[in-house]
Parts: C-alpha cells; structure tokens; sequence
C-alpha cells in the first residue's frame, strides 16, 4: 500500500481536532464521530481519502479522546465509563486547589501508557494469540472474580473505634451498592428502545445519563448540600509522586488496560477498576494521585491494544476498531502498517499530551474566579440538559434515579468503584 505523507497528516490532524471536540464535550463520544466517518467514507473517498486514511482519523480520534475525556471529569463531574473512577481522587486534588495538577497526573498517565504499551506489544500479541480460546470461553468467571476481589478488598473509611469486624459492615454496603446499581444498569440496558432524543448525533447512548448521575451528579449535589467552596486554584503547580509510585500507577494501569482489550463485551472500564484494584489508594494525596496515574494508563493502552487485537486475532473490541474493521480489511495488512499507525500513535499522544496540559491549566485559572456553589447548579443544569437532549426523557428518569444511588457511596463511606456494578453486572450476567 503505497501512502500519502501528506494525506496521513491531514488524515491526523483531523482526527485530533476530533478528539478534542469529544473528548471535552460531555455526551459526544468517539462512536458517534466513527459512524459518522464511516457513512462519509464514499464522500472522502472522492476526494482522495481512501479508508486507510479514514481510519487513521478513527484512531487519531480514538488516542486524543484517551487524553482530553479527564478535563470534564474533573472540572465539571461529567464522566464516561473510562473515566467514572476518576471523578474521585481529580475532584479531591481540585478542592486542594490542584486541578491543574489532576490534569497534568492524567496527562503523563497517558503518555506512559503508550511508552510502556511499545514494551507490551509483542509479549501481550503473542500471550493471547496462543491462549486466546481459554480466555474467551472463561470472560463471565474472570470479570465476577474482579467483582469478588473488589468487595472483599472494601474496609471502608476508618472510624475511631470502631471494632475488628466493622469491615464486614462496610462489605455488605459494598455489596448492596454494586447489586443496586448493577439492577438499575440491568432495567436502563434492556429498555434502550426508549430512549428519544431530541438531538440526534451518532448512536445515543445510555451510559450518558447512567454514569453522569452516579458519578457527576451524585458529588454535584453534596458539594450543594454541604455548600463546598472551590479553594483558590494553583497555577503551574508542580506536582509530587515519588518515581515509585509513578512507575507502579503506569505499569498497573497499562497492565490492566492491555488485558481487557482482548475481552469480548468488556469496556475499558473494567480496566480502570482493574487498575483501581492493584493500586493500593489509602488516604492522602500520595494515593490520589498515583490513582489518576493509573486509570488515564489503562485507558490509553485500551485504544492502543484494542487495534493489536483487531490486527492478531481479528475481533473488534470496541466502537472505533468496528468502524476501521468496516472500513478496511485488516487481514490484508502487514506488520509495516502497523508500525506506521504506532506512529501515528505516538504523534497523536505527543500533542494531545500538551494540549490537554493547556487546557487544563486555563480552566483551572477560569475556576479561580467563580462561586463554586453556583458552578455546581451550573454544571448539575447543564448535565440535566445534555442528558435530556442526547437521551431523551427515559434519560432523564435514569439520570434523577442513578443520581442518589451513587451518593450512596459517600454515606456509607464506601469506595464509589462499587458504583460500577452498573456496567459489570449485567455484562457478567451476558456471559454467565
């Protein structure tokens, strides 16, 4: 296949700008602008963009959208699945007054990821080209041993004086929350039909009004309730973690990312609470910290590793690798190719990387200068109104129901990951 250097990079840099626009607006994701390409394609195709170029701007979008997804997570509480656990530990360094730091942490998670990614490439394409049959037959048992994993490991927030068995308490709150939430993703998956938006762009989806109400939402409306105020905002702070920290948040959350884009069904969510699981979070911003390290890692390496399992074992693992699966015929590709969309990762992360520091330091300096309450009712109206116009009213029910079930979480004083049952149960009841 004889390329175009010129082509490649308009082909990139349109695919970046893409990624900037869905990755900083809450209810446009990746998916919608992959259909979209895909029913332009003839069009492009006439003006000189075969789908191989296609399909460089679905994965330069993909890569960029990995990065700048965080700045709504932590600034305005408005999450995807890939950066649900996020909203956490970006929201507690934001009301230290280090958002800007949040930012910056997701932003070298994500260019480590893709450093460490090249290291994986080759052990993890040839691990599951030969054991790929045993992992796919067994996906229902190894996504519930996370979930048993993830409650056991639940000991709640430390109470003076409380007694030896008081982590059984907080065990059983765990487990009410993800049975909760997982029952309500199970009724908001199985009557989908009834979502009518009013602004129709790409495939609506109901994770919008699902995740915004258990983990943007949720955190909105106790800021409200216990009237937070947004401490003044440190510019070009430089943040601490230790290398060891650093290197362990990386290499866990490329790890987990890695795995999960060979497994069928499964998002790169439950990559990030694979992360959250082998990052050991105790109290203080050391913890906090290594945490956004590890969950942008997992989700930069799910881009990257979904396109080496498309191109070893032939199964799309996700929205933008069944858009390029559409386009063009990965069977026909050589390792060449792959090395020139590696590439084209490599670029895309490089200035996604300082566009996401940028943008993050200016809106950060914007904040310093709000009423932080009135940015909540702000943010609580605007999240309501996109939901309302990506979903449609069945959204909005799901939206006002999914919102006190994730302030559960903070009441119980439990981890807010067993909020994910949301997307892990029904996906293990699928394969079980």
């Amino acid at each position: 296949m004889e390329i175009s250097p010129v082509l490649l990079i308009v082909s990139i840099m349109f695919g970046f700008i893409l990624g900037i626009i869905s990755g900083l607006t809450p209810g446009i994701h990746v998916n919608n602008f992959a259909l979209i390409l895909i029913a332009a394609s003839p069009i492009l195709s006439g003006i000189g963009f075969a789908p191989f170029y296609v399909a460089v701007i679905i994965l330069s979008n993909s890569v960029a959208h990995t990065f700048l997804d965080i700045i709504p997570s932590i600034f305005l509480g408005a999450p995807e699945a890939d950066t649900a656990l996020a909203v956490l530990p970006g929201h507690a360094l934001l009301m230290e007054g280090r958002g800007e730091e949040a930012v910056r942490l997701s932003a070298i998670g994500s260019a480590g990821a893709v450093i460490v990614s090249l290291f994986m490439v080759l052990p993890m394409a040839f691990f599951f080209k030969n054991i790929y049959g045993l992992v796919n037959d067994y996906v229902g048992w190894i996504l519930l041993l996370i979930v048993i994993v993830m409650i056991a490991t639940e000991n709640g927030e430390y109470e003076q004086g409380q007694g030896s068995l008081a982590h059984f308490k907080f065990k059983f709150y765990a487990l009410l929350l993800f049975l909760i939430s997982g029952f309500l993703g199970i009724f908001a998956f199985n009557n989908t039909e009834l979502i009518e938006p009013l602004l129709k762009f790409g495939e609506p989806s109901i994770l919008l009004p699902l995740l915004s109400g258990l983990f943007g939402a949720s955190m909105l409306v106790i800021s409200l309730m216990t009237k937070s105020e947004l401490p003044l905002q440190q510019k070009n702070c430089m943040f601490v973690l230790s290398r060891k920290r650093m290197i362990r948040g990386l290499v866990t959350g490329t790890a987990a990312g890695s795995f999960v884009a060979w497994l069928p069904g499964v998002s790169s969510a439950v990559g990030t609470i694979l992360a959250r699981l082998f990052v050991r979070v105790e109290k203080g911003a050391e913890s906090s910290k290594e945490f956004m390290v590890s969950i942008s890692s997992a989700n930069t390496s799910n881009a990257i590793f979904s396109l080496i399992a498309l191109f070893i074992i032939g199964k799309a693992r996700s929205g933008a690798m069944v858009a390029i699966d559409q386009l063009v015929n990965v069977k026909e590709w050589d390792y060449s190719i792959i090395m020139i969309l590696l590439i084209v990762i490599i670029f895309v992360s490089t200035i996604s990387y300082f566009t996401t520091i940028y943008l993050g330091g200016s809106i950060s300096g914007i904040l310093s200068r709000i009423n932080y309450s009135r940015l909540c009712a702000i943010v609580l109206a605007v999240l309501t109104i996109l939901v309302i116009l990506f979903t449609g009213w069945f959204g909005l029910i799901i939206f006002v129901i999914s919102t006190p079930v994730g302030m559960i979480a903070s009441y119980a004083k439990i981890r807010k990951i067993n909020a994910m049952g949301v997307i892990m149960f029904p996906v293990i009841l699928y394969f079980l």
